[in-house]
């Protein structure tokens, strides 16, 4: 799911990497383009696992790497996929850590109720997670973005997640503050599955080439597996508004 505390004018050309690292960490890519008259954040969903710490989530910068997609892009040469009271306050609570990731900075939110640590401006209503019971045991990634229209440089990171038997890419969209049956989609969603995930992918496009012969590896350190190769789902216009999940074990 991705969703924005602010409104925006439009939002476009979402790419998604997705590629598991050992038993327990999903590492994750994401970018788009967007249009925001203010100042506002994107709210990332992750299905972390139970007892994930604020430090547990790591932020990978990809500012010197803001081609990683259009580069993965040309692993995949003239092929496209579409897809159809009175009681005494509680003492205040410490602010959340606002790591600077390239040209932004980010957040790693533990639950819902951590949103009240954020600076006001980069919070959804609380009112506006109550309908959103399927996210009640997620964490957020939380991207705080300058007012501008643009593409974002790809914001990188790692998590614990609760499905390690999955690859999870947050394709619900929230753009207007609720969440409809079914939305435009314009995405690019990318992964490694590893061979165990191989058995997921029949509606996916592969790269002919492993991923270090169109990927600079040393700009993605870690995030791509260079001797494998990548696969590919284009999801584009009106579908249902859901989450992506790929099994890989």
């Amino acid at each position: 799911m991705c969703c924005f505390s602010r409104r925006v004018e439009f939002v476009k050309d979402t790419s998604i990497f997705a590629r598991r690292s050992g038993q327990r960490l999903q590492l994750l890519v994401y970018s788009m383009k967007v249009g925001a008259p203010e100042d506002l954040a994107m709210i990332l969903p992750i299905p972390v696992a139970a007892g994930t710490r604020e430090d547990d989530v790591g932020f990978i910068n990809l500012e010197k790497y803001p081609d990683f997609f259009a580069d993965l892009a040309t692993g995949f040469p003239g092929r496209t996929l579409s897809a159809p009271a009175d009681a005494a306050a509680p003492p205040p609570r410490a602010l959340l850590k606002v790591e600077n990731v390239g040209r932004f900075a980010a957040s790693f939110v533990p639950t819902v109720a951590d949103f009240s640590r954020l600076d006001p401006r980069f919070r959804l209503p609380q009112e506006a997670w109550k309908s959103l019971g399927l996210y009640a045991k997620y964490g957020f990634a939380v991207f705080q973005l300058k007012k501008g229209a643009g593409r974002i440089h790809p914001m990188a990171f790692a998590f614990p997640t609760a499905r390690p038997d999955y690859l999870y890419f947050p394709t619900v969209h929230i753009h207007d503050g609720e969440v409809h049956p079914q939305a435009e989609f314009d995405h690019s969603l990318y992964c490694q599955p590893g061979q165990s995930g191989l058995h997921s992918v029949v509606a996916w496009d592969e790269t002919p080439w492993p991923a270090k012969t169109f990927l600079n590896i040393a700009k993605a350190p870690g995030l791509v597996v260079p001797d494998e190769h990548v696969l590919r789902l284009q999801l584009s216009g009106v579908l249902t508004n859901l989450d992506t999940w790929l099994r890989v074990a």
